[in-house]
């Protein structure tokens, strides 16, 4: 018999109501770089609010899992192994024993990656949830379209809404704990801040690759004149970005003789990189995943994007300065700028310094 109207619409209706009954156990596959696992927060949030009794489990790699430490919506971490390559053959029989024993019978896929759906498939999940990217549509028990030409945040928002799930706020946001908090200010004290003078954060190395960095020089240069306005500068990042502290700390030295530089490259994990954040009046950043924590942790924020699409991954809100330098060739996306690399080195120090000034 051909199905009525009637019965198209309860069918409609139920499957969009479908997670609410019958999740009961769900694990997130938190996306792999930092950046897009904050941006991913105000899905996460959307989820837990429409489902209050559900038990949520992030899945999440080493290097981001601390991430969820400050994260109220998450019950549980769960760290994972690196992906295996396509020649170590010999770990793939063992993908998804990490998730097997989770008793999950729902899996949300945050990653557009087939390892991602691999991991959920062999697992057992019954219920594997995604965008229909690739090949990996029959792995999934609900595949949606994936959109484009849309900010990463409302990407992942636009998943859990075609899963059933409405939308609440678009800014990602991160509970900072105090102990979090005190353990930013040891190590600024330690490195002889006096608690009183105002701090600007500088964060300039950028994981993707040397085009996404604002020139050492440069942030060299700005810390020098915000510190001749009487106000400390603390870098940040991880200990990959070492390299571009210590270009930076030599181009400030040349400009300001006898002043001090904090540098806590390499010394935070990611809560005390959160807390180091709430004790400054702003930060001076790359396109980074440290942009995307700041703004999170309610700080404002001076982005400056060189190679990268800041209408895609910008921080949101209306407190945070983008600035960009036009030129034909961005947003190019390379990793290492075949060219000149003055949509960069054309971001003068001036405008980034008012920008970091109306922020204070």
């Amino acid at each position: 018999m051909r199905p009525t109207c009637a019965s198209i619409v309860v069918r409609s209706f139920v499957t969009v109501i479908r997670p609410y009954h019958t999740m009961k156990r769900l694990v997130i596959l938190s996306p792999n770089w930092l950046g897009d696992a904050v941006m991913a927060l105000p899905a996460i949030a959307d989820v837990r609010r429409a489902a209050p009794d559900a038990s949520i489990t992030i899945a999440a790699r080493s290097a981001i899992a601390p991430l969820f430490q400050l994260v109220p919506e998450i019950d549980q971490t769960l760290v994972l192994s690196p992906p295996a390559s396509m020649r170590d053959v010999a770990r793939w029989p063992a993908l998804g024993d990490e998730l097997a024993g989770g008793g999950f019978d729902t899996a949300l896929l945050l990653p557009n990656s087939m390892h991602a759906a691999i991991l959920a498939a062999r697992a057992g999940i019954p219920e594997r949830w995604g965008y229909r990217t690739g090949w990996r549509g029959r792995l999934l028990t609900r595949a949606i379209p994936r959109p484009s030409g849309v900010h990463q945040v409302e990407s992942y928002r636009q998943l859990v809404r075609a899963l059933g799930y409405p939308n609440g706020s678009s800014e990602p946001h991160v509970s900072v704990p105090p102990e979090a908090r005190e353990a930013a200010t040891r190590l600024l004290m330690d490195d002889g801040w006096d608690g009183r003078t105002p701090l600007v954060a500088l964060a300039p190395g950028a994981a993707y690759g040397g085009a996404k960095r604002w020139p050492a020089e440069s942030f060299g240069e700005l810390a020098a004149a915000l510190i001749a306005d009487g106000v400390g500068c603390a870098m940040v990042g991880s200990a990959a970005d070492a390299g571009t502290a210590s270009a930076v700390e030599r181009a400030f030295s040349s400009r300001a003789k006898g002043a001090r530089l904090h540098n806590l490259v390499g010394r935070t994990d990611l809560p005390a990189l959160a807390g180091c954040f709430t004790l400054c009046r702003t930060l001076v950043t790359n396109d980074s995943g440290a942009m995307h924590v700041a703004a999170a942790a309610g700080v404002r924020v001076t982005a400056v994007f060189g190679p990268t699409d800041d209408t895609a991954t910008r921080p949101l809100g209306d407190a945070h300065a983008v600035i960009t330098h036009p030129v034909w060739c961005r947003p190019c996306m390379l990793r290492e700028c075949p060219l000149d690399h003055q949509c960069m080195r054309g971001i003068g120090v001036g405008a980034v310094l008012a920008s970091a000034r109306r922020t204070l």
